[in-house]
Parts: structure tokens; sequence; C-alpha cells
């Protein structure tokens, strides 16, 4: 019994691991996208900084002095050094900036859940917690049939189940079940 509880906790610690891992290496890869909420530290320079950018429909933030900044589509590591090369030279002999997200843009939860809607994104957010947040399964829910249309597949529905991780503009849909 207790070699089989061993064995559970050391089950337990990796799947925590992995998934842990898994959601950090999706996050350093991620794309910035319209209605995220991102913070600019110049350093040394704050006039220069904003500390809450949210990305317009355009794609872009405004910037002091370079004025609008196209940063849709890029990943922060690709946002700081355009911001670096645009203070660079004429403003700025070492510009050193940072970027950070102060809030990701929202997931959606449809179809047979008690309450659907939008919902702030956290990271290691699972399908299982996006349901939870949205009042939980209705009672016609099929709870093995969930979709979710991610943000930059091209409207392309993948199945999912409960423990599939969500990102950031993702679309989930619980199927309703026939019995």
């Amino acid at each position: 019994m207790r070699v089989s509880l061993i064995s559970l906790l050391i089950s337990l610690l990796f799947s925590l691991f992995f998934t842990t891992f898994v959601a950090a290496q999706t996050l350093d890869s991620y794309t910035l996208g319209t209605d995220d909420v991102i913070s600019v530290t110049v350093f040394d320079e704050p006039d220069l900084s904003s500390q809450e950018s949210r990305i317009s429909s355009a794609g872009t933030i405004s910037m002091p002095l370079i004025g609008q900044v196209s940063v849709s589509g890029l990943t922060i590591a690709e946002v700081e050094e355009k911001i670096r090369l645009g203070y660079l030279g004429d403003y700025l002999k070492k510009p050193d900036i940072n970027v950070a997200i102060v809030e990701y843009r929202h997931f959606y939860v449809n179809g047979e859940v008690e309450d659907p809607g939008s919902f702030s994104f956290r990271e290691g957010m699972t399908v299982q917690r996006a349901i939870s947040l949205s009042g939980g399964f209705s009672e016609r829910a099929a709870r093995g049939k969930i979709r979710i249309v991610r943000e930059n597949n091209n409207g392309v529905e993948i199945k999912a189940d409960l423990n599939t991780l969500v990102r950031p503009g993702d679309v989930i849909t619980v199927d309703e079940s026939f019995f």
C-alpha cells in the first residue's frame, strides 16, 4: 500500500511538472494580439515608459516620441527589439527595453454551460477550469464533446478534453447531448 501511494505521488508530481513545463513553453512563444495589455519599461527613462498599453484593433500601441508601434503577431522579445530600434539613435544611445504582459486577451466559453461568456486568461488554464468559470456544465451538456477554435488556427476546430490547455483568444464550445 505504501509503495502504491508513493507511486501515485510521484505520478502526480510528474504530471504537475509536465503540465507547467508545457504551459511555460507555449507562453514563451506567445504572440501578442488585440486586447492584450502590456507594460513597456524604458530603463532610466520613466517618461518614455508605459505601465499599461492595450493593443488596439489595428494591432498597435502608442509610445512617446516614436508614435504607433505595430506589435500584433510579435513575441515579447520581438516587441522589445522593435521598440529598442525605434528609440536607438535619434532619441537614446543605448535603450534598454523590457516588455511584460499585464493582462492576456480573454478566452470564450459557449454551448452547454451554465453561464457562457468571455473570461480572463490565466497561465495554466485548462478546459476544466474554464468550464468551472462559466458555471459548469448544463444538464444537457455532452461532457465528452468539447471543441476549441484557436485564434491563430484559421477557424479549424480541434477536439479537446478537460485537461487540454486553454490559450488566450480560444473559443471553447461544449456540445449538446442527445440523451
